[in-house]
């Protein structure tokens, strides 16, 4: 069950999330039409922060990679099938970078994960991206739209891996490359600011 501590304001968060695309476009020359549906939902009123919300709402993730920068771990998706970087909803009052890390910590079983640091500067996600999720009709969701605010996250060397099989198939280092097919606007991010190298 969803709860949102009464503490938190929708009108603020939809307020914060608008500002990131403004800011977030104009740092990684963004055409503004890329977020069109989750602009029109902040300007509709949408509870965007909710699960619950159609046609979309937020959702976090986390790009894990190596000290060197060079491999990243992703997660085998249980109901997608595919392999991705650790994700899920986001869940009100917490900091978007926050809620990344939680998801990457709860997905992957990894301590010592943190937040990279030029995130705290910048005050920018590494991406942002819309994308369709297939309807699930067992849990009375429809096809609908996930708006993922990305955050870059840095593992020290030799911490062990223990995902979470009731979240995830499994978990592995991969090739940095690989992003080229998930999120080719986060890779293209990270090797313009010098946070990977491929």
């Amino acid at each position: 069950m969803e709860s949102t501590s009464p503490s938190f304001d929708a009108t603020a968060f939809r307020e914060q999330v608008k500002t990131i695309l403004d800011r977030y476009a104009s740092a990684f020359d963004v055409p503004e039409e890329r977020y069109a549906l989750l602009r029109r939902q902040i300007a509709n009123g949408d509870d965007i922060h909710s699960r619950r919300t159609f046609p979309g709402h937020v959702t976090t993730s986390a790009f894990i990679l190596d000290p060197r920068g060079e491999r990243i771990l992703l997660i085998h998706h249980r109901s997608l099938d595919r392999w991705l970087q650790p994700g899920g909803h986001y869940e009100a009052p917490e900091d978007l970078a926050v809620s990344a890390l939680r998801e990457a910590l709860e997905e992957t079983g990894m301590e010592g994960l943190v937040v990279d640091a030029w995130h705290r500067a910048s005050g920018l996600p590494i991406d942002v991206d819309s994308h369709r999720i297939p309807a699930r009709p067992e849990r009375g969701e429809p096809e609908h739209w996930h708006h993922d605010i990305r955050y870059l996250v840095r593992a020290e060397e030799g911490n062990t891996v223990r995902p979470d099989l009731r979240e995830v198939h499994g978990a592995a280092w991969r090739d940095l490359l690989e992003l080229e097919t998930i999120a080719p606007h986060a890779l293209r991010n990270m090797r313009r600011l010098g946070l990977a190298h491929p």
